[in-house]
């Protein structure tokens, strides 16, 4: 994107501005599968309303069936879990039964994440001091994601990530705090994202010398020295020193290996230290991790959860190609099956797990795994087949887009599980 965004302070609150050639895409229906999305172009300005196309303004569509009736199956038996499904339900359905829907707001989006990042946060949040690389992350790539240039922030995010890396490797949530490999995760894709917007457009000795500042003084050895002392022999890994094992804390360590280059021989470690392969046993562990239901747990034997599942499977499509990695570790019918019911209706979102409620930030957790099995079973990543099926056909983008411009976008900003809950970034 050629345009800069920029935000302008006033005494009584920031307002975010656009350029006004700056277009907002606006959906004026709802995605049907296999169709284009219907887009109309809104443009900052003074204007007059009455001049400027708006989802107000176009007839409305029919609000599919799925988002008009509870369940057809409902449990006789009435339990704290039934009667919280059937109120999540009605509550929800008062939201995405609406003929219109709401665009992505975002202007107040992007406010709302600019202002921990310009202000600073409250009194009330240092109960998440061990969280600081997470805040960071969460606020620069959703910043990103909506089009903002977050390279501003890379010398800043550089200074306050440096007091962060532990002397024996690694990096803490906090000053001082021990390594924890979701802070490792989170620092350096905070880094990647700053430090690729920084150096956009560069001429390439200049963009090198962005990188160069923004991850030379990892000490690189000692991270990889202590990502070999939470490995386990199983295979998995924990998330610290003493800490639990998860899938979690593999796909965190798969991806830290891989944005920070490591090579196969430093990989390999060295035997006469006692070093084995640190990837040794990786992808099994993975496979071990499947249960009945067909989804994915933390780890061995436990519940099938959406966070691991995505764990899971964007860890194996680092390790491999996706067709090949996900086709030949896991059962991917029992998957396709166990991620299709992931989706309810009438709400359209995801829930986490099996008898579980509706939540908005499963749109990431599965939703991403829906990315990764398309890949696989279409064979796009690879091209080495022609794509035969469309398994997108088993869950409804539609209804999930629904679901996050009804129910997700707080009003102020930012984006909640479901109505009625408090947004997070």
């Amino acid at each position: 994107m050629s345009h800069q965004r920029r935000a302008v302070k006033s005494k009584a609150k920031r307002k975010v501005t656009f350029p006004k050639d700056w277009p907002t895409m606006v959906q004026v229906g709802p995605l049907e599968e296999g169709e284009l999305s219907q887009w109309v172009t809104q443009t900052d300005g003074d204007a007059n309303e009455a001049s400027l196309p708006s989802i107000y303004q176009t007839a409305p569509e029919r609000v599919p069936a799925m988002h008009n009736s509870l369940p057809f199956i409902l449990d006789d038996l009435k339990t704290e879990t039934s009667q919280k499904q059937l109120s999540t339900a009605q509550n929800v359905m008062k939201s995405v039964c609406q003929p219109f829907l709401p665009p992505l707001d975002k202007a107040t989006h992007v406010e709302f994440l600019l202002s921990p990042l310009d202000e600073g946060l409250s009194g009330g949040f240092v109960g998440l001091d061990a969280s600081r690389p997470w805040l960071l992350y969460w606020c620069t790539n959703a910043l990103s994601l909506l089009g903002e240039n977050v390279g501003v922030y890379n010398d800043r995010a550089i200074t306050s990530l440096k007091p962060l890396q532990h002397p024996s490797g690694g990096f803490g949530g906090g000053n001082g705090q021990a390594p924890h490999v979701a802070a490792a995760y989170a620092s350096i894709l905070t880094l990647a994202i700053t430090s690729y917007h920084a150096s956009k457009g560069l001429p390439d000795n200049e963009r090198l010398a962005v990188y160069a500042n923004s991850f030379a003084w990892i000490d690189r050895q000692k991270l990889l020295q202590w990502l070999r002392k939470i490995k386990l022999p199983n295979g998995g890994f924990k998330v610290n020193e003493g800490g639990e094992e998860d899938v979690r804390a593999g796909y965190c360590a798969l991806v830290v290996l891989a944005l920070l280059g490591y090579n196969q021989e430093e990989l390999q470690g060295d035997p006469s230290l006692g070093e084995l392969p640190l990837l040794d046993g990786v992808a099994e562990y993975f496979k071990s991790c499947q249960t009945w239901e067909g989804g994915i747990g933390a780890k061995p034997n436990a519940e099938a959860h959406g966070g691991y599942a995505f764990c899971v499977l964007a860890a194996l499509c680092l390790l491999g190609d996706p067709e090949e990695a996900l086709s030949k570790n896991l059962d991917l019918d029992r998957l396709v099956s166990w991620l299709s019911a992931r989706q309810y209706a009438p709400e359209g979102g995801f829930s986490g797990r099996t008898n579980k409620l509706v939540d908005g930030c499963y749109s990431t957790w599965v939703g991403g795994c829906w990315s990764l099995v398309e890949a696989a079973v279409n064979a796009i990543e690879s091209g080495k087949t022609a794509v035969k099926t469309n398994i997108g056909d088993l869950w409804s983008r539609k209804a999930l887009i629904r679901y996050i411009l009804t129910c997700c976008q707080g009003p102020h900003g930012g984006l909640r599980d479901k109505p009625g809950m408090y947004v997070f970034s």
